[in-house]
């Protein structure tokens, strides 16, 4: 590990939209952190890693990157998540600490599995959970915590997204061992958010479909879910929402919130911004959620999203011994419940997340 008074060296695996778009940016924006190298066996994007960070060395192929373990500090896995679990381990037993984006894995045992690996090694590893930072999340948990919705009874919340033709690759059509389809991509993220909100689940149902002409796995699921504390969550993930519903709906005994439109920073990291630029993770008025009750509502200002504050968790982790920003045991709760999903598709019933 380099001395504090150094950056912090990041070996990052994967140039494709979770590398390029999220993971390299962050990366850059922390002071105390150095995109050092990254891996990518596609011309094209090792040209595009060339152009975007030059200062950064390619590798086309992940044993050369770890064949240098001793001059990183970190891995960053942002691969297809079919690969995830052999990446991680490989990091860990070459004595790296492991960024993983989401899913962390395919299935819980081989979370359970890496989480065992790290605890052994005595590394840090975590989940690029990122949208517990997203400013809609942010916003909920202030009004959570002020009490002005009293007890809630009933969360609802939307990942839609109007993409009609599908795309060739894993996402759409790869096997289901691949671990793509929207239960694993965007349900990661609502099911991570739920179970942050209002904790454990004790009951999951779920209804899934494959809409698009030639799509290998599900574009549009549905999950209802039964928390140990009470609350009912009820989850939609698509990619054929012609028109979106509301991303939040909470209600409560005393008062509801409700918000639509998705977190802006996504788009901002596409477009070329930056965290530490001027209106980072902030939105516009006419975007903000509604509190009260019956007529009597009234605009609330969202917060503004700060998905920077993962890496600066890492660091923390690394040069400080903190917890890592999400514990990965947090995203094996979540793989559970997506495997009780699939139980529940198959047999159309309701299922207990194993634990």
């Amino acid at each position: 590990m380099t001395s504090p008074a150094h950056e912090l060296r990041v070996g990052l695996i994967g140039y494709g939209l979770a590398g390029a778009v999220f993971h390299a940016p962050l990366i850059a924006a922390e002071p105390d952190l150095r995109l050092d190298a990254v891996v990518t066996s596609d011309p094209e994007r090792q040209h595009q890693v060339r152009s975007d960070h030059p200062d950064a060395v390619v590798h086309t192929r992940i044993r050369s990157l770890l064949d240098r373990a001793d001059e990183l500090d970190l891995v960053v896995i942002a691969s297809p998540n079919s690969t995830h679990f052999e990446l991680a381990s490989e990091a860990l037993d070459a004595g790296l600490p492991v960024v993983v984006d989401k899913p962390f894995t395919t299935t819980a045992a081989q979370g359970r599995a890496l989480i065992d690996k790290a605890r052994r090694n005595e590394l840090m590893m975590t989940v690029f959970q990122n949208r517990r930072w997203d400013n809609d999340m942010l916003t909920l948990e202030t009004v959570l915590d002020s009490g002005a919705l009293g007890t809630v009874h009933r969360f609802e919340s939307r990942f839609e997204r109007w993409v009609p033709t599908p795309k060739s690759t894993w996402r759409d059509q790869g096997p289901a061992d691949e671990a793509g389809g929207v239960l694993y991509d965007l349900g990661s993220h609502l099911i991570d958010q739920a179970l942050r909100l209002f904790g454990p689940v004790a009951s999951v149902f779920a209804e899934s479909d494959m809409h698009r002409p030639g799509v290998e796995v599900d574009d549009d699921t549905f999950l209802a879910l039964a928390h140990t504390g009470g609350v009912r969550t009820h989850l939609w993930m698509s990619k054929l929402a012609a028109q979106h519903g509301p991303r939040f709906r909470v209600l409560g005994e005393r008062a509801a919130y409700t918000k639509y439109g998705l977190d802006p920073q996504e788009s901002a990291l596409r477009a070329g911004h930056r965290p530490g630029d001027n209106g980072w993770g902030a939105e516009s008025a006419e975007l903000w959620g509604r509190l009260g009750a019956g007529e009597d509502t009234h605009p609330l200002p969202t917060e503004s999203g700060r998905y920077e504050a993962f890496y600066a968790g890492v660091v923390r982790a690394l040069r400080d011994g903190a917890a890592p920003p999400v514990d990965p045991a947090d995203s094996v709760a979540g793989l559970e419940i997506i495997e009780a999903a699939r139980r529940s598709v198959a047999a159309g019933s309701i299922e207990r997340p194993a634990h």
